[in-house]
């Protein structure tokens, strides 16, 4: 079978870094072939030069036999190649119809906008995708992120897309939603679209994938089908290094209660919840979208307050009607959205370090930048943070390293509680090690952690205990050595334990397999 997309010997600078190294990667029609490195090997870097956002410094691109050199995506999109990013390229205030056809919408004779067409065109778009729920006449704002994924796919289809890229495309859906998805792309890959799949996600590139191409620090490692490979394999393939443990736990004998919640509520998102947390250990909470884990750590660190229930710290009631509430009180909360909730981007490593003791180094209003540097400094070394040093711009950064630059903000404020949520969301396979690894220190050194996660694996693997949430419930809990995936994705989804785990949530599989 001839190639679809040939890239040969493609090299990219930006400065003095060299950022792609002669890569040389391949795309078959009606194939799904996964790019896969951690943050940092050069995958967007690589896409952006098929999609022509960017332009390679060496190499050629060769579409269907034939060598391009795109001058803009629009250039590519009108040879057949259509990109869907992470962050949705679509405007909110328009219908999916007007979406859809933005920029290339048939016109009637008269060259004015043929309306009729346009709807009849992207309702036949849409039911290729098996999207018959989704009206071409509503405005996509008033869309889940779900269905504005379908929408954006059904827009590159309307370009006749030969070859579609995918960024991430289920990093933000639920499970449910990232498997109807799936089931898209492989309508796609049936239809003879070539798709090049970027995801951290392993279960899905197993589930997905023909081939598999890795990349580390921009140079290319190998290209394997996927039956040939395991996550073990492709996990050293990404990192240059076995990853013996992913989930370093380390046992430790917990201390005294620190953190106790009795019958706490807010609202009807968290009902009655008791728990508690103890000096030393890891409490894992699990669940699916919307059983009200968020929720509940929103309320116990003050930002939705408590309609009813009791918080008790060292077995004494406190009042957290704030998160200065709750800091005061030696809580900390790395938000599950470390981009619009824990750091403030465009400002330095050295100023989102400070963030939560602010009023701890400033006299007068005036910031000790001197001290705000040395505790920069100090949080680098400590969490190995890979950055060029305090004045880099956290926007500059990793995934995982700006999770780090997070976790120093609140270790900064030398909490007693530290509530995790989704800890390793959208970082690639060695930062969830290091990520893990750091957690387990903290507990180690006597901090009470409360971690929150979709991912089954990451639960079962760092947790002393595991507790399930359902309807805002907590509906079961499980020590360590109970918390098998079938018992704890029984309870989340109200199964009958050892039920099949085919309908379960994508992270399970990869629980079996680690």
């Amino acid at each position: 079978m001839s190639n679809l997309l040939e890239v040969s010997g493609v090299s990219k600078s930006f400065g003095p870094v060299k950022v792609l190294k002669e890569i040389s990667f391949d795309v078959r029609p009606g194939e799904v072939h996964a790019l896969l490195g951690e943050n940092g090997a050069g995958k967007s870097t690589l896409i952006k030069i098929v999609a022509g956002v960017i332009n390679a410094d060496e190499g050629e691109v060769r579409l269907e036999g034939k060598a391009v050199r795109f001058a803009s995506p629009r250039e590519a999109a009108a040879h057949g190649i259509a990109t869907v990013y992470q962050e949705l390229l679509l405007f909110p205030d328009l219908t999916v119809a007007e979406n859809i056809y933005l920029g290339h919408a048939p016109k009637t004779r008269w060259g004015a906008l043929d309306w009729n067409a346009m709807r009849a065109g992207a309702r036949a778009l849409l039911d290729s995708l098996d999207s018959p729920d989704l009206d071409v006449d509503t405005t996509v704002g008033k869309l889940s992120v779900a269905n504005r994924q379908r929408v954006e796919i059904a827009k590159a289809l309307s370009h006749d897309a030969k070859l579609v890229i995918m960024d991430e495309p289920t990093a933000a859906l639920a499970d449910a939603d990232a498997r109807r998805l799936m089931d898209v792309v492989k309508r796609l890959r049936d239809r003879g679209v070539g798709i090049i799949y970027v995801s951290h996600r392993l279960p899905e590139i197993f589930a997905l994938a023909d081939r598999v191409t890795v990349l580390r620090d921009g140079t290319y490692v190998g290209t394997k089908p996927i039956g040939e490979v395991t996550e073990g394999d492709l996990v050293s393939m990404m990192v240059g290094r076995a990853i013996d443990h992913l989930f370093p736990k380390v046992d430790t004998t917990p201390g005294e209660t620190i953190l106790e919640v009795k019958n706490l509520s807010y609202r009807n998102t968290v009902n009655d919840i008791s728990l508690t947390v103890r000096a030393g250990e890891i409490v894992g909470i699990a669940g699916l979208i919307g059983a009200g884990r968020t929720e509940l750590a929103l309320t116990i660190f003050g930002i939705t307050p408590a309609t009813s229930g009791e918080i008790l710290i060292d077995g004494k009631p406190v009042t957290i009607s704030s998160p200065d509430d709750a800091r005061r009180l030696k809580i900390a909360y790395v938000p599950e959205d470390r981009g619009s909730q824990g750091l403030i981007r465009p400002q330095t490593v050295r100023e989102n370090v400070s963030l939560a003791i602010l009023d701890r180094i400033a006299r007068a209003f005036v910031v000790d930048r001197r001290q705000e540097g040395s505790l920069a400094r100090q949080a680098i070394e400590r969490f190995g943070i890979r950055t060029r040093g305090p004045e880099q711009r956290v926007k500059q950064l990793s995934g995982g390293n700006q999770q780090k630059v997070v976790l120093a903000k609140w270790i900064a404020t030398e909490p007693r509680v530290l509530i995790m949520d989704e800890p390793t969301r959208g970082i690639d396979v060695g930062a969830k090690a290091e990520i893990h690894a750091l957690m387990s220190r903290l507990a180690g050194q006597g901090l009470a952690v409360l971690m929150i996660s979709s991912e089954l694996p990451e639960v079962l693997g760092m947790s002393d205990r595991v507790l399930v949430m359902r309807g805002g419930r907590i509906v079961a809990q499980f020590d360590r050595k109970d918390a098998t995936p079938d018992a704890v994705g029984a309870a989340m989804t109200a199964a009958k334990a050892g039920a099949s785990l085919e309908s379960a949530p994508l992270g399970f599989k990869g629980a079996a397999a680690l």
